[in-house]
């Protein structure tokens, strides 16, 4: 297939597995973010917003302080991942964090093996 035939679109998916040893930096972590972001956004000075901002805020420091799994969601940024790679613009990004349970000596954590869904293979018979 030449060049023109091909897609200049990539997907890249990653999946990675974390341990959260210490839960409670995290979400201070996260809520340092969040009050970052307050201060970078709330030098607009637009009244209009300021209840919706402190609400929003509110929200997040909120959903990041129940659970770990969102405080790390809202640390982990895929630009950050990518912004650095030569030739390369992020088009589009999605993920989400939740609570597993892990046994590293299972072969469903394999990650020596080909990571295809059933659901993923293209034209096949199965």
């Amino acid at each position: 297939m030449s060049t023109e035939e091909t897609s200049r679109f990539v997907r890249l998916r990653v999946e990675l597995v974390l341990e959260v040893e210490d839960a409670n930096a995290l979400t201070e972590a996260a809520l340092r973010r969040i009050a970052e972001d307050a201060e970078e956004t709330g030098d607009s000075g637009d009244i209009r917003n300021a209840g919706t901002a402190d609400d929003e805020r509110g929200q997040a420091e909120s959903t990041v302080t129940e659970d770990t799994a969102e405080a790390l969601a809202y640390l982990v940024d895929p630009f950050d991942l990518v912004s650095e790679v030569p030739g390369v613009e992020l088009q589009q990004a999605s993920w989400s964090s939740e609570r597993i349970e892990y046994d590293p000596d299972s072969p469903d954590w394999d990650l020596d093996e080909d990571d295809v869904d059933e659901d993923d293979t293209e034209g096949g018979t199965g």
